[in-house]
């Protein structure tokens, strides 16, 4: 069975929502909300086109972003520490407290 997470890119052009390629390194933002003037592109040059660059700036909240993409981080880490067994960084800092209180 295949992840629900794994898409493939005509797939998700008509699903919103976020999308990372991890071998190209590419975050891919689909909105579906704007409604832009249809006569537009019925004009001569947008004629046949699939896309147009609306513009070269990026419309998205950084800090959001990132809270997302460290969010689907902590998720999938979070599977891999309990599916190897305990984690360390728990057992060390026990112990750095242990020790600071001998002190």
């Amino acid at each position: 069975m295949a992840d629900s997470n794994s898409l493939e890119l005509d797939d998700i052009l008509n699903r919103p929502g976020t999308y990372f390629n991890p071998q190209t390194e590419v975050l891919i933002i689909v909105d579906d909300s704007p409604e832009l003037d249809g006569e537009i592109f019925n004009m001569e040059e947008f004629e046949g086109a699939d896309w147009v660059r609306i513009s070269d700036e990026v419309p998205v909240d950084e800090d959001r972003r990132d809270e997302l993409i460290q969010r689907f981080q902590i998720h999938y880490h979070a599977g891999e520490a309990s599916e190897n067994g305990a984690d360390d960084t728990d057992d060390e800092l026990e112990l750095d407290d242990q020790e600071a209180g001998r002190e």
